[in-house]
C-alpha cells in the first residue's frame, strides 16, 4: 500500500486507510472506488465503513524519512490516493495519527490532495491543534470545473499551507485560473487527463491555457498524462507522431472540437504525457512561508 509509485508528482504514495464517497463530476469515473472494491474488497460510498491500513503499511514512510535524511533529499509522499484525508466518515483518531506521523517524518513532503477543503480548517484544528498544518505539508485540491476552481480556491487560498496546488484531473472543461495564479493563491498546478474505460476527452486547448497562464505568473505547472484519449498531432509516448497509430485510432473513436485539434483513443500508455512536442515537470522548491 505504498512504496514507489508511479505518479509522476510523487516519490511514494501512502493510504493510511482505504474508502470514500463520490462528490463531484470529477469522481465519476474514479480509479480509486473500482480498484478499492474489486481487488481490495473496501465498498465506496456513503455510510461504508473506512478500512484502516495495517501496522506494517504506517511503518514505511519513518523508512522513508530515514532514507531521505541520510541520502540529503526529500522524497514527496501522495497521501490518502485511495480515500481523502478530510472525509466525514473517517474517524477523527485516524486523522490525529496520521498527522503525527506527519510531524515525525520531517524529511518527507506529504501532498495531501482534497475534494473536501471547506472540511480542512475545521479537521486540522482537532488533529494538530493550534499549530495547524505541518509545514512538510502540500494542500491540494481537485478541480476540474470552472465552477469548482470558483467556489473551492478561495477556500484554498485561506488555509496556511507550506505549498498550494491544484490538481485537475481529470480536466472535463476549459478552466480560467489566472485571477488566482495572480493574487498567488496556487503554488503548483497539474493537469491531466482521465484513464480508464469510460474516459472523458480532454481538448488540448485546455491544457495549453492552463500552462500558458503558469509560465506567465510563474507557477510551476506539470502535464501528468493525456489519459486515454489524445490529441491529434501530437508526439506519442514513442516520441513520435505515429500516423499509422492514430490513423486507426481516428476512424474507431474520435471527437471533434470548436477549436483545438480532435481527440482520438488510442489508450493511455500510447498516449503519454508529451504536450507541444515536450514534457512539463515543473514542481515547487521554495515554500510559500
Amino acid at each position: 500500500m505504498g512504496e514507489n509509485t508511479k505518479i509522476e508528482w510523487a516519490h511514494h504514495t501512502f493510504n493510511g486507510w482505504i474508502g470514500c464517497t463520490k462528490v463531484g463530476t470529477g469522481c465519476d469515473n474514479c480509479y480509486a472506488a473500482d480498484l478499492s472494491q474489486a481487488r481490495l474488497g473496501v465498498p465506496w460510498g456513503a455510510g461504508q465503513p473506512r478500512r484502516h491500513t495495517a501496522a506494517s503499511t504506517w511503518k514505511l514512510p519513518r523508512r522513508w524519512n530515514n532514507r531521505a535524511a541520510k541520502e540529503g533529499v526529500r522524497y514527496r509522499v501522495f497521501c490518502s490516493s485511495l480515500a481523502d484525508v478530510f472525509d466525514n466518515e473517517v474517524p477523527a483518531e485516524w486523522r490525529a495519527e496520521l498527522f503525527q506521523l506527519i510531524r515525525e517524518t520531517p524529511h518527507l513532503d506529504w501532498l495531501l490532495v482534497t475534494k473536501r477543503i471547506g472540511n480542512v480548517r475545521k479537521m486540522v484544528e482537532a488533529a494538530c491543534g493550534m499549530e495547524g498544518l505541518p509545514k512538510n505539508v502540500w494542500l491540494g485540491i481537485t478541480v476540474v470545473t470552472q465552477a469548482e476552481a470558483d467556489r473551492d480556491v478561495p477556500k484554498l487560498r485561506e488555509i496556511q499551507a507550506s505549498i498550494r496546488f491544484l490538481s485537475m484531473e481529470p480536466l472535463l472543461e476549459r478552466v480560467d485560473i489566472s485571477g488566482f495564479l495572480r493574487e498567488r493563491a496556487i503554488d503548483w498546478v497539474i493537469v491531466g487527463g482521465e484513464s480508464g474505460p469510460n474516459a472523458r476527452p480532454m481538448n488540448k486547448d485546455w491544457a495549453v491555457l492552463l500552462r500558458d497562464q503558469c509560465a506567465n505568473e510563474g507557477v510551476p505547472f506539470l502535464f501528468k498524462q493525456w489519459g486515454e484519449w489524445f490529441a491529434y498531432g501530437e508526439i506519442d509516448a514513442d516520441g513520435l507522431q505515429n500516423t499509422r497509430t492514430l490513423g486507426e485510432a481516428l476512424g474507431k473513436w474520435f471527437a471533434k472540437w470548436e477549436s483545438g485539434p480532435p481527440a482520438v483513443r488510442i489508450g493511455k500508455k500510447q498516449a503519454g504525457r508529451y504536450l507541444d512536442g515536450r514534457t512539463h515537470d515543473g514542481v515547487p522548491t521554495v515554500s510559500t512561508w
